[in-house]
Parts: structure tokens; sequence; C-alpha cells
């Protein structure tokens, strides 16, 4: 199940300087901010001028690398980061629209100091609150926690190295069982607050999740009241089946790397699939795409400033995800084509932040609204309300009344 094809979701992926591993080396880049709230507190106003959906904040257990597993040992490259999570909710008083989306490492840590922490921060946002569940499978992350061991990788394309993948993705469904359960252990009317009669909680509106698995047990109820939007949104980047299966069973918002519109149409349909298989055909799921970009007045420009960076960083710069070098009215045709194959919104990742956020707001997001596919308006004052989700129902209410009808059944 889809939004409408017109009207096109925006976010953007925020990571330090941005997405290209010299953008920290421009004159436009604020390096020696990187680690202030001023400097996260700027981008994700920008982000709100420009009427996007949400921004994502990157995060990590190790410091970054260039390497997909292991560390990399350079030092020309920003490393170190704040928490993703406490920026959010540095940031988000002072955003009134804008959904807030930080990056949490399942792997190694816990649900339920998680689960708390996101609820919190959709209260501090009055309910513009999601998440970006994200597994480790390297070494030098596990030995930061010493209470596991994680097996080295191979190639991506051995079927072993997924086997091992596979385990820390089905862990991460779980994660994110718990998380939503434990969001629904209390009911929405659970504080009574009533000071003439001292009562503040009805305890029978407060639920045990016990919830048993093989990666977690975990009992409840969380110390936390239910978040504003009941469910903050829960999103996931993807490149292959068994990510694609998380989305499909765990996600609100999945993010996937399609090169080309075919490659994308396949990519929704498996996911499609997998969302049917896991009995959620009815559902709305985004389906969003990730695309890195370099955007200028002109291609020339664009390409120019792409290899100007690559001679700074030593490399050519590569990435999961496509690499978009040209202008807005050029993004805006190829966002239009990718939509055209079934995803839903698309999440941008600006090559250096000081240069491409401020184009995506001020260029491409005008020429969307002249294309009459994007908003001109923020028309919700929650993150579900802006992706068209509704507020889900809590799963203990139906429970705890089926519940009490049977136990009158039984004294009748």
């Amino acid at each position: 199940m889809s939004s409408s094809p017109s009207s096109l979701h925006l976010a953007v992926a925020l990571d330090g300087a941005g997405w290209h591993p010299a953008a920290w080396r421009e004159p436009v880049a604020r390096p020696r901010e990187l680690l202030t709230a001023r400097y996260w507190a700027d981008l994700v106003a920008e982000a709100e001028r420009g009427l996007l959906d949400f921004v994502t904040i990157e995060d990590g257990l190790g410091l970054q690398s260039s390497h997909p597993v292991d560390p990399d040992g350079r030092t020309d490259q920003v490393r170190g980061r704040l928490d993703a999570v406490l920026i959010a909710a540095r940031v988000a008083p002072l955003t009134r629209h804008i959904g807030i989306v930080p990056t949490v490492v399942t792997t190694h840590t816990e649900p339920f100091h998680l689960s708390k922490a996101i609820a919190t921060l959709d209260y501090v946002s009055t309910g513009r609150a999601g998440l970006r569940v994200q597994i480790t499978a390297r070494q030098n992350e596990a030995a930061h926690f010493g209470r596991r061991r994680i097996p080295q990788l191979g190639p991506l394309n051995d079927p072993g190295t997924w086997d091992s993948v596979g385990e820390l993705f089905d862990e991460a469904a779980d994660y994110v069982e718990v998380v939503r359960r434990l969001w629904d252990s209390w009911e929405d009317d659970a504080e009574i607050r009533d000071a003439a009669t001292g009562r503040f909680v009805d305890r029978e509106k407060l639920h045990y999740i016990d919830f048993e698995g093989p990666h977690f047990s975990v009992k409840g109820p969380s110390i936390t009241p239910r978040p504003p939007q009941g469910q903050p949104v829960v999103t996931a980047l993807a490149h292959a089946t068994v990510p694609y299966r998380l989305v499909a069973r765990s996600a609100d918002v999945g993010y996937v790397t399609p090169f080309d519109s075919g490659q994308a149409r396949v990519i929704v349909e498996e996911i499609r699939g997998e969302q049917a298989a896991a009995g959620r055909a009815g559902e709305l799921l985004h389906v969003f795409g990730d695309l890195v970009v370099f955007l200028d007045d002109t291609s020339a420009a664009a390409t120019a400033r792409r290899e100007r960076l690559d001679t700074l960083a030593g490399y050519e710069y590569a990435s999961d995800a496509r690499i978009f070098a040209g202008t807005p009215a050029q993004l805006a045709d190829l966002l239009q084509e990718l939509a055209s194959a079934g995803l839903t919104g698309f999440r941008l990742r600006p090559a250096v932040a000081g240069h491409d956020l401020p184009a995506i707001t001020q260029k491409l997001v005008p020429e969307l609204q002249r294309r009459g596919v994007f908003r001109e308006a923020y028309e919700a004052d929650t993150l579900r309300g802006l992706l068209g989700l509704t507020r889900p129902a809590n799963r203990y209410v139906t429970t705890a009344a089926a519940t009490s009808t049977a136990a009158a059944a039984v004294g009748a």
C-alpha cells in the first residue's frame, strides 16, 4: 500500500560535514563546530525551512571508517561524533514541524533503554520522533562491550556472510518488536493525575509485555507513558533480501539504494512481497530511495566540485547509494522518474552539508513545488501525520477488553 504518487515525501540524512569524506575541507564547512549544538540546530532549521518531512542523524558504536567492517586508521577525514539521540533531543524543541529521526544501533544495546529514549524524544518534540534502526557486524565495535563475539565477515556474495548478518537482522526485528510493545505498555489514559483523590495513575492500564525470544526477555511495562504518536516512526536502510525482510516486517519507512528506475521497481516489488508475507499487506509502508547529491546551478559545476573533493580525498568517492551531480531541475526529473517505479519518497544525503542542504531546501524544493509534487506548507503536526500514517490503536487495550469480557462471562 502506498501514498499518492502526485505528492513526494522528502527527507535528508545528516552526517557530520556531509557525506563526501572531504566535505569538512570545503570553505562553507564548519569543522570546528561539528560537536556543537548550534551546528546541528542550524542544519535542522534549514531542513524545516524547506518543508522536509524529516531529518535522519547518523550514529555508530565506533569511529567512522571508509572500510565496510574494519577501522581504517585515517586521520584526514572526520572522526568522532555526538550521540544522535541526544542531538535529536537538543534540536527538537527548536523546531515545530519537521520529524527528528536519530540512528540507533540495535546490536549491543538494550531495547528497554531505547524505548524510553525515543518515547521521551516524542514528548520533547510533541509527536515528531522516529528512529532509524541499524545493525553492526564490526568486531572492533563488539570489543567495546565484551558481551559477544562477532565473526569476521567474508565477501557479501558469500552465503556464509549473510547467515551471520541475517542473525543480526533477526535480532533487530525482535528489538523493534520489544520497543513497540513497550510503547504500548501504557494505555493512553493510564495517567489520571487527580490530586483530589490522590490517584496519579491507573495501574490496571499499565501492562506487562512478557516478551520472550531468542535474543531478549523483557517483562515491562515501560517507565515512560505512551508516546504522543502512540508509535514513533520506525525506519531502516536496506540493500538486499535479508534487510528488505526487516523493513517489511518491522518498519514504517524503508530506505533503499536503486541506481535506476528498473532496479527500483524490482526492489519495491520484493519489499511488497515480503510485506504481504509478514501479514502487513494492508498497511502503509513507505519505500524511500537514497541518493547522495551534489547540487549546483550547472551540471559542469556540480561535476567539477565532486572531482575537486575526490582529489582532496585522494580517491574517487563511491557510495552504497547512487551519486547524483547536477542541477535541481535535473534531480527533480530523476526523482519523478524513480517515483514512477513505486518509490514514495526520497532521503537525500548532502555531499557537503553547508552547500547541498541549502540547495535542496532553496532550489530543489521550489522546483518540485512548481511541478505540483511537493507540499507548499506543513499539513500535520506529527511525523506520522506528515507521512500519512494513522495513529495506531494500543494492542493491550484490545487484550485487556477481551480479558475483561471473558472474566464477565465466566462470572455470569
